[in-house]
């Protein structure tokens, strides 16, 4: 790629990034409501141990995906009343470049939240998870990917309506369900010891779902923005 594609992404990416370092808003309001999530369901299951086991993943990818949700749409949000997007809509960036900086920040803030979430779930709820460390952090930093980056899409066109937080969601989980049910079968198998062909097939269906989202979003992103 071109040297300005690079310093462009630089760019927005580091002021991205050093908004968040200075207010925190966004990590810390996705991590509040995903300890909540974890917090809420850990008591619900207090007397069933194995049913928490059980449960585990998709109580995972609960508080990721909603928590992720509150994030993107913060995200968005900031940037409209600041007028700090229509500051670069006017500066002299390739669209794409601002769709790849803005999905790679909102990549890193959700694994940022993720990475303090998940130590503080495996204690509550008791799980085992030293053995599949890796193969677990692999399958959340594929499902971040592919919720991000539609997320990174929904989250421009619904930060330009009346009822932002309303019609995010709206947008977002019907598109995204391949990847959080990918992200969840891949996870379950992951808990329930199926490390072999069972949990590969589903990475390999999220990674290729990673890609095509990836692919048409970038893509997109030039005629999202302009409208």
């Amino acid at each position: 790629m071109k040297t300005g594609f690079w310093k462009q992404f630089a760019a927005i990416f580091y002021k991205d990034l050093l908004l968040e370092l200075r207010s925190k808003e966004i990590v810390t309001t996705m991590l509040l409501y995903s300890l909540t999530v974890v917090v809420i369901f850990n008591f619900a299951y207090d007397a069933e141990p194995a049913v928490i086991a059980k449960q585990a993943p998709s109580i995972l990818w609960i508080a990721f995906t909603f928590a992720s949700t509150l994030g993107l749409n913060r995200a968005f949000s900031r940037e409209q009343e600041n007028g700090m997007m229509q500051g670069i809509l006017l500066a002299p960036v390739d669209r794409g470049v601002i769709f790849i900086s803005k999905f790679a920040g909102n990549v890193i803030f959700m694994l940022a939240f993720e990475l303090i979430t998940l130590p503080i779930m495996i204690v509550l709820l008791d799980l085992q998870v030293a053995s599949i460390l890796f193969p677990l952090l692999l399958i959340i930093i594929l499902g971040n990917i592919g919720f991000a980056s539609v997320g990174t899409v929904f989250s421009t066109i619904s930060g330009n309506t009346r009822s932002r937080e309303i019609m995010l969601p709206v947008l977002l989980f019907p598109v995204s369900i391949p990847v959080i049910l990918s992200s969840i079968k891949a996870t379950t198998a992951l808990f329930a010891g199926n490390t072999g062909m069972q949990m590969w097939s589903w990475l390999r269906i999220l990674g290729g779902f990673d890609l095509i989202y990836l692919v048409i979003c970038f893509l997109l992103y030039e005629y999202v923005v302009e409208e």
